[in-house]
């Protein structure tokens, strides 16, 4: 991708289901859960750099031991930070008893981590404060086991105002005002609620408090507690959950927006955001490794036991499409077949774009997320030019010489390997974005690869957000290669309508399509439909959000796709370009046969899953308008 966003975030839950003794016989180290929770978390790299965390829970300890151990960190390299500072303690510890470390029993009674229940995070910072605080796990503690409360999760909330308000009618005081402080305290507050209703009711029973603890342990329900507590929540969510005492759950959305997958055998449960991680880490077939479903939570009880239970009834599946074409590793069976599959429908316009001239036309991707994409792309003009020789074989059939027939067959699409990014270089201008000479050079390009005037250039990205890249740095750089028309493909559809369940694309002003299609309004003297979609919107800013209807649709409805396009061309290239620029997009309809069982589309379509998306379209043209810079939810 070449505009940089940003996404939260990704989970790891590790659940061993026999004892310590058990791995370090079979397996050689009692660290075997610890050491695939950092395999979990490295290879899910890409879902989170902003910060990471990890909490381990040991299962039946003594009182007065710590049983709870968490280590946080938000550094340069968070995950290794985090795993050197739980590795630093079992080291110190070797230093002192080298004979003993090895021993799975004494090592859970004295080792930090040494485990059984492990949940890990990964976080991409988007409103949240950057602050240690802000990273997960978060915790709720208590001195009754079965009151502590681990939370982690990939999720962003649309009502975090009506919760955070529910939970002060309640008479709580929550230290902080976001949706993780918000779930966390939700969700523990119907915690407390099942404690004391079955301390009141084994209490009755003549138990004993000593008792009544082992009672509650056993009995807590789990689904209740989520039932009640997820009842007003709206938007996109993958919340992964620990009980001090051992229980353990991960919960999905009812239109499964977020996503998460998990793994089980008689040794071990495994939890993720991606599937293909499960399946590398645990060596695990595409078919042993399933998805949460939604509106559903997995839940893992003290005892082992494994269960999908219902919490809230699924709606139509809305699973995040950006997903698939971006945020997902490649590896994965599915996405990998998708993200070619946008390359191979993109083709059609492409051929039309560049006057069917595929002789003087070179092909090429953005790295890194464009390539499978670009796979696809490449084998459909591989397959339109086969149809175009057979056609000219069979025309000319018992007339071709062994040479004209060679000639024929040797056609096929010009590939190069043009722009190179500098991954280093791009982190370092991350920090300042303002250094527009230095933006300029975030990517590398492959000179002689293109015949200068004669030559088009296709070149194919995976989406385009805001277009800053491209303006301030792939179009410049690839102009001076001299191609006589660059050719932009988005394997995506134009981005027009914020995000509010993960990603970082919360406000209408900084997305190309919308900027281009203002300017158009304008262009063709018709900014009053701005006014009349700003008057709308601001008569039902009060309203509740499910009464809020999204009129920012109104803004795009005078133009067609080609015409938007063809504005962002002309606004991206800026008359800086010696190129003629055409920028091609993905259509609503391809996307939808690419990625049939994922039609979460509500950036490019408006659709938005949950009441609340409507309540934040509506709130982000209100600021673009008013030129407000806050948060639209």
């Amino acid at each position: 991708m070449s505009d940089q966003i940003k996404h939260e975030c990704g989970i790891a839950l590790i659940r061993l289901l026999k004892p310590l003794e058990y791995y370090h016989a079979k397996y050689g180290t009692w660290m075997y859960g610890l050491n695939k929770l950092y395999l979990l978390m490295e290879k899910q790299h890409n879902r989170g750099q902003d910060g990471a965390g990890v909490v381990n829970v040991k299962l039946n300890t003594k009182p007065g031991t710590t049983y709870i151990n968490r280590s946080k960190s938000m550094g340069e390299m968070p995950i290794k930070e985090v795993f050197d500072f739980i590795r630093g303690n079992i080291r110190s510890l070797e230093k002192e008893h080298p004979e003993r470390i090895i021993d799975p029993v004494w090592a859970k009674e004295n080792v930090p981590f040494a485990g059984e229940l492990y949940l890990g995070h990964l976080r991409y910072g988007t409103f949240g404060g950057n602050s240690i605080d802000y990273v997960h796990p978060v915790m709720r503690q208590n001195n009754w086991k079965s009151r502590n409360l681990v939370l982690a999760g990939n999720f962003n909330l649309t009502n975090v105002d009506e919760l955070f308000n529910a939970l002060v009618n309640l008479g709580q005081h929550p230290k902080d005002y976001s949706d993780t402080v918000t779930i966390l305290e939700n969700v523990g507050h119907f915690l407390d609620e099942e404690n004391q209703a079955l301390f009141n009711l084994f209490k009755s029973r003549g138990y004993s408090n000593k008792e009544i603890s082992g009672k509650i342990e056993q009995n807590i329900d789990i689904q209740s507690i989520l039932k009640e507590s997820s009842k007003r929540w709206d938007g996109g969510y993958a919340i992964a959950g620990l009980i001090g005492h051992g229980d353990s759950f991960v919960m999905r959305d009812p239109s499964g927006i977020r996503p998460a997958f998990y793994y089980h055998n008689d040794e071990i449960v495994v939890v993720a955001s991606e599937r293909a991680v499960i399946q590398t880490v645990m060596n695990a077939q595409y078919e042993d490794v399933h998805e949460v479903k939604p509106g559903f939570a997995l839940m893992i009880k003290k005892d082992g036991e494994v269960s999908q239970k219902l919490i809230r009834e699924p709606l139509e599946r809305k699973s995040c499409s950006f997903e698939r074409i971006y945020f997902s590793r490649g590896s994965d069976l599915d996405i990998y077949k998708e993200r070619k599959k946008l390359g191979e429908l993109i083709v059609p316009k492409i051929i039309e774009t560049i006057d069917d001239d595929i002789d003087n036309t070179v092909f090429s991707y953005i790295p890194n997320t464009a390539e499978t994409a670009f796979y696809g792309m490449v084998s459909e003009l591989e397959s339109y030019l086969n149809r175009k020789k057979i056609k000219q074989i069979t025309e000319n059939n018992g007339k071709l010489s062994n040479d004209e027939l060679i000639s024929i067959l040797d056609h096929r699409p010009r590939i190069e390997k043009i722009a190179i990014k500098d991954v280093k270089l791009r982190t370092f201008i991350s920090q300042d974005e303002g250094r527009d000479d230095m933006v300029e050079h975030v990517y590398d390009i492959t000179y002689g690869t293109v015949r200068r005037g004669k030559d088009n250039l296709v070149i194919i990205d995976d989406s385009i957000v805001r277009g800053t890249t491209l303006a301030k740095s792939i179009l410049r750089i690839l102009d001076r290669l001299g191609p006589k028309k660059i050719v932009v493909v988005s394997s995506s559809p134009q981005i027009r309508y914020p995000d509010c369940y993960g990603i970082d694309m919360a406000k209408l002003g900084d997305f190309i399509a919308f900027r281009a299609t203002i300017e158009l309004l304008k262009d063709t003297g018709r900014q009053d439909i701005i006014n009349k979609v700003y008057k709308k919107s601001k008569a039902q800013q009060n309203l509740p959000k499910e009464e809020i209807v999204n009129y920012v649709k109104e803004i795009y409805e005078p133009f067609t796709p080609d015409e938007i396009s063809d504005k962002i061309s002309k606004m991206l290239s800026n008359g800086n370009i010696n190129a003629e620029v055409k920028i091609v997009y993905q259509s609503i309809e391809n996307l939808h046969k690419a990625c049939p069982n994922d039609l979460g589309d509500w950036y490019f379509t408006g659709n938005y899953p949950t009441p609340g998306g409507n309540k934040v379209v509506n709130t982000s043209f209100i600021n673009y308008v008013e030129g407000k810079k806050g948060r639209a939810y």
